[in-house]
C-alpha cells in the first residue's frame, strides 16, 4: 500500500503534456496554457499618449506661476495631431489621444482655468516633462516576449492577445476524460428507484470535477457488473481518451471486476491501494499514453482521489508547470479530536477573518456522505493516530478551488 506522496509520484512519472495545436482564441479557451512565447508585433502604445483629459504643454512654458498659454488645437483619442506645439502654446487633449510634437507633458484640466480668446491658465506649479504621458513602448516593445510559454490564459491574457492582433495561438489541448460509474445498484437521475438501488451521483460529480480541472468529460452511462459489458465499454475508450475514470468495482469483493477487466484489456496496473482515508482502494494504470484510474465507489472517496491524483495528472496533460495539489498551512478555526487509522482528508471550509484565513472542519459522516462534502472548498489533512488539535493550531490544508 503506497503513501499518498509516493502514489502521486507514480502517477506524475507517467504523464506528459499533450501535443499542442494552433487554436482559435475565444472565451472558450479560458484556463488553457500557452505552448510557445507570444511576442509583440509593434510597440505599445505605438505613440506617446495622454493619461488624462487636459492640455498637452511644453513643461518649460509652465515654470512661472499661473502661466497663460494659447490653445492652438484639440486632439481626441484616435486622431493624429496635425501641428507642432510651439513656445507659449498648448493643445486641448483627451485621455488616450496622441501627444503632439513639441509637447512633453499633460496638465489635467482640474489644474487649469479657461480664459477668453482660446487661452488657458495653468495653476499646476510643478509641471515636469513626462507628466501624465504614457511614452511609446512603455507597455511592450516590438519583438519582446509579452506572454511566455506556460502562461495560463486568464481574461487579462486574452485581452493582451487581442491587443496584439492575435486571433489564434499555440495551446495545450484540454484533456479528454471518459467517465464510467459501475455497479448494478446504480440508476441514472430521473429514473425511479427499485428496492436495493441508489442513484448515480458519481457520474455527474466526476464530470463536473473534470470540467473544473480544465478538461472535457464524457459520461455515456453506467457500467453493469458483468465482464463482457465492462470489456466493451472500457475497451472502446482506451484508445480515444486521455484519461479513463472508472468509479467502483476496484476493491476486492466478488463483484469488483474492474482490475481483471483492465488486465485483459492490456492495461498495466501500477498500484491498487493508497494509504489514505477516504479512498484506500484506488487503482492506477496505463495503456500507451492513456491514464486509467479506478476510483472507489463511495462518492467522497472518489471525489478526494480525483483531487489528489487525477486533477494533478490533468494539469500536466494540459501544460501546467505546477500540477498540485496545492497544500497550505492554515490555523484551525475550531479544535479537532479524532482517531484515524490512515492519513485522513476530511471536508473543510475556509473562513476569512480579521487575521486572515482559517479552516473549519465540516460535519461529515464518512465516505458515503457526499452532502457533507458539498460545502467544502478545502480538505483538512489529519495524520494517522490520535489527533487532538486546539483552535489556532496550524494544519495542512488542500485547496479545492484553485
Amino acid at each position: 500500500m503506497l503513501e499518498v506522496a509516493d502514489a502521486l509520484a507514480e502517477v506524475l512519472a507517467r504523464v506528459r503534456p499533450l501535443k499542442p495545436s494552433t487554436t482559435a482564441l475565444s472565451p472558450a479557451v479560458l484556463g488553457r496554457v500557452l505552448a510557445e512565447d507570444v511576442r509583440a508585433d509593434a510597440d505599445s502604445p505605438p505613440f506617446p499618449k495622454s493619461l488624462r483629459d487636459g492640455y498637452a504643454v511644453r513643461a518649460a512654458d509652465c515654470s512661472s506661476r499661473n502661466a497663460e498659454l494659447r490653445v492652438v488645437c484639440e486632439i481626441a483619442a484616435g486622431v493624429l495631431p496635425t501641428r507642432t506645439i510651439g513656445a507659449g502654446e498648448c493643445a486641448r487633449i483627451f485621455t488616450g489621444a496622441p501627444i503632439p510634437d513639441g509637447a512633453d507633458a499633460v496638465v489635467m484640466q482640474e489644474d487649469t482655468q479657461p480664459l477668453e480668446g482660446e487661452r488657458v491658465r495653468v495653476t499646476d506649479e510643478r509641471v515636469k516633462p513626462g507628466q501624465w504621458v504614457f511614452a511609446r513602448g512603455t507597455e511592450m516593445r516590438a519583438g519582446s516576449v509579452v506572454l511566455p510559454a506556460g502562461t495560463v490564459l486568464n481574461p487579462a491574457a486574452l485581452g493582451v492577445l487581442a491587443g496584439l492582433g492575435a486571433v489564434e495561438a499555440r495551446l495545450f489541448p484540454a484533456p479528454r476524460a471518459f467517465i464510467l460509474p459501475t455497479g448494478n445498484e446504480l440508476v441514472e437521475p430521473g429514473q425511479p428507484l427499485k428496492p436495493g438501488q441508489i442513484r448515480n451521483s458519481n457520474g455527474p460529480m466526476l464530470a463536473a470535477q473534470v470540467v473544473r480541472a480544465g478538461g472535457i468529460g464524457t459520461h455515456k452511462g453506467i457500467g453493469p457488473d458483468t465482464v463482457d459489458q465492462l470489456l466493451a465499454l472500457i475497451g472502446n475508450e482506451l484508445d480515444s481518451s486521455d484519461i479513463v475514470l472508472i468509479a467502483g468495482g476496484v476493491s476486492v469483493g466478488k463483484y469488483d471486476l474492474v482490475p481483471a477487466v483492465l488486465e485483459e484489456l492490456g492495461v498495466a496496473v501500477h498500484f491498487r491501494q493508497v494509504r489514505l482515508k477516504p479512498g484506500k482502494p484506488l487503482l492506477f494504470g496505463t495503456k500507451g499514453n492513456t491514464l486509467v484510474f479506478g476510483l472507489p465507489g463511495n462518492p467522497v472517496s472518489a471525489a478526494v482521489c480525483f483531487e489528489l491524483f487525477v486533477r494533478p495528472a490533468m494539469r500536466v496533460l494540459a501544460g501546467h508547470a505546477n500540477p498540485g495539489p496545492i497544500t497550505v498551512p492554515l490555523p484551525l478555526a475550531e479544535g479537532v479530536a479524532e482517531v484515524n487509522d490512515r492519513p485522513t482528508y476530511r471536508p473543510a471550509k475556509l473562513e476569512l477573518g480579521e487575521s486572515g484565513f482559517t479552516v473549519r472542519p465540516l460535519p461529515w459522516l464518512g465516505a458515503p456522505d457526499l452532502r457533507g462534502l458539498q460545502a467544502a472548498d478545502a480538505l483538512l489533512v489529519l495524520p494517522p493516530g490520535e489527533s487532538r488539535l486546539d483552535p489556532g493550531t496550524l494544519a495542512s490544508v488542500v485547496l479545492l478551488t484553485v
